[in-house]
């Protein structure tokens, strides 16, 4: 399988880990739900983790593969700000802690091209 081939299914796999994550342990989730957002920061963990479950799904399948990675690409920033929050909650934390909670943003950067390459790479495919 080359790296082409590869490379939506290890996307795939991080989304689908990220979104079993958000049931089998909420909590961490739920803490870094921002404030405004309406409603209980369980709901947004679950959903936020079903978003992430349906989008490893859609990534996994050629047919849906680029609006599936052009989603992901849209659901990373638009869970940027839960890392914001996190950062500046963790502010104050040990430095591997606080180190942890700053690297998650840049680490969006990467992970929206990412995205970005899988879709371009499945154009003309699906």
């Amino acid at each position: 399988m080359s790296r082409s081939e590869r490379s939506p299914l290890l996307l795939a796999g991080l989304l689908a880990t990220a979104g079993a994550a958000h049931f089998a342990a909420p909590r961490p989730f739920d803490a870094i739900v921002p404030s405004g957002l309406p409603g209980r920061p369980r709901t947004w963990t679950y959903v936020s983790g079903a978003a992430e479950l349906a989008l490893a799904a859609g990534l996994a399948l050629p047919r849906t593969r680029r609006t599936a990675a052009l989603a992901t690409a849209a659901f990373f920033v638009g869970v940027f700000p839960a890392n914001v929050k996190m950062a500046a909650d963790w502010r104050h934390r040990p430095t591997p802690q606080k180190a942890a909670a700053f690297g998650r943003l840049p680490l969006q950067v990467p992970l929206v091209l990412w995205a970005r390459a899988v879709a371009r790479g499945a154009e003309g495919r699906s």
